[in-house]
């Protein structure tokens, strides 16, 4: 297990919670179904473009998923997104939910290239930063071999930092 998952699950106690797609209570964040090696197997982001660290869960039917992005101080981001106090970007948090989602989906449907095409009802409800793990939600609203919706959240310390719908094609 990755030290960082090691301390996290000593200081995060998962909850039941209607705010969140997946009931986190029922995760046994001790589990990975996914690594580095693997998460690289399915999708094809590499280096400074890889936002997804670890697959915790998906679930029998590969139409839920949590995984995990940690947020590190050496990233690519760091120096120059609010120098001196470095904020983990939007669009970074959407293409890690993004990521998350296409891992679940490419279970179902390994043909082709998922490209993303929009993003709708996006919020973001809190700050990340470096030191942070971002658990990642995700949870297929429809899905065909061509087309899919999903609905994607991120939590920082049990709350809520952001939450989307991200569509896409396979191309």
């Amino acid at each position: 297990m990755c030290p960082i998952l090691e301390d996290m699950t000593k200081t995060i106690q998962p909850m039941a919670s209607d705010r969140y797609l997946i009931d986190l209570s029922k995760i046994d964040f001790e589990q990975t179904m996914g690594d580095a090696e693997k998460i690289e197997s399915i999708n094809p982001h590499r280096g400074d473009m890889r936002h997804l660290d670890e697959v915790i869960w998906c679930n029998d039917e590969c139409t839920q998923g949590v995984g995990i992005k940690n947020i590190r101080d050496d990233e690519f981001w760091v120096a120059g997104h609010i120098p001196g106090r470095p904020l983990f970007p939007g669009v970074l948090q959407i293409e890690a939910g993004a990521q998350l989602s296409s891992y679940v989906i490419r279970h179902r449907f390994p043909e082709g290239f998922l490209g993303f095409t929009r993003v709708t009802d996006c919020s973001f409800r809190g700050q990340v930063v470096p030191g942070d793990t971002l658990i990642l939600l995700t949870r297929e609203v429809k899905a065909n071999r061509r087309r899919f919706v999903t609905d994607a959240q991120g939590i920082v310390n049990d709350k809520l930092v952001f939450e989307a719908q991200i569509s896409g094609m396979v191309f």
